[in-house]
């Protein structure tokens, strides 16, 4: 028999509120607690000092009453971000593939590398996430530089690299993400006929993006990847989710894909494992 040719995607994927409930910024701030937050933010992107989405790099850079950040602080900060369920299956699913199908799974925030790494620890390698990287003073630990916000642009800088990277063109790239500061990337993308996903109802991106998926489990995004991308039939999708302990209990399949995810106590991919 001719070996299938095997087709090669990079699925890169915001952080903060794709991942998790909660806008890592606010979960550091409320931690120290800091006040305003939001406000600051919201202050921050009316004046277009920043781009979209690398306001708490400059926040912790400028701002007087953020500069007690320490290298600690964002870890810790990390380690209380709450995440959405099924990223251990997400991460298992894109990193087995399917038959003829390989994925290369990324994480791409403007949110600080440290607590991007912290809350995702055990699940996603550290050389498969991206996020602002900070200079700390070797003495007081104060962040005294920032080297890079992968934030608007930045995104699409991030996405080119691992593109010649891995060896992967263009129309192979998935995006997933759910605000304004992915807008560049999500149209980057799509304008190289690659695909795109959201997970919020952001009106802008909702407008570019070529799927939309509105759940509280990251498992959602294969449903759209495995639906319109690779024509799997709804049968052998929910047949998928069972061998991960999960149920497609509610899917409303339409542009937009709302759906709710049940878990089973032993997801069978795990029994199939011990067995063999």
């Amino acid at each position: 028999m001719p070996e299938i040719p095997v087709k090669r995607f990079l699925l890169a994927s915001d952080f903060d509120q794709t991942l998790s409930f909660n806008d890592s910024g606010l979960v550091l701030s409320d931690m120290l607690g800091i006040s305003g937050f939001e406000t600051r933010v919201a202050g921050l992107a009316r004046s277009n000092l920043v781009q979209q989405g690398g306001e708490l790099a400059y926040l912790i850079r400028h701002d007087p009453e953020f500069r007690i950040v320490r290298r600690e602080h964002l870890i810790e900060a990390g380690r209380r971000v709450r995440l959405k369920s099924a990223i251990p299956a997400l991460s298992d699913f894109l990193s087995r593939g399917t038959q003829g199908h390989e994925f290369s799974f990324f994480v791409i925030s403007a949110a600080p590398r440290e607590i991007v790494i912290a809350a995702l620890d055990g699940v996603i390698p550290a050389d498969h996430i991206y996020g602002t990287e900070l200079q700390f003073d070797s003495g007081s630990g104060e962040v005294r530089a920032i080297d890079r916000v992968p934030a608007g642009y930045g995104k699409v800088s991030v996405i080119e690299e691992l593109e010649k990277r891995l060896g992967i063109t263009s129309d192979r790239v998935i995006y997933v993400g759910d605000g304004n500061s992915d807008v560049h990337v999500m149209l980057h993308v799509n304008n190289h006929d690659g695909f795109t996903i959201a997970v919020s109802e952001n009106k802008q991106l909702a407008r570019i993006a070529k799927s939309t998926v509105l759940s509280d489990s990251a498992f959602s995004i294969v449903v759209p990847i495995l639906d319109q991308l690779l024509h799997w039939r709804t049968g052998d999708i929910r047949d998928l989710f069972e061998t991960y302990g999960l149920t497609l209990d509610e899917w409303e399949k339409d542009r937009t894909d709302r759906m709710r995810i049940g878990q089973h106590l032993k997801p069978l991919y795990a029994a199939k494992a011990a067995a063999t």
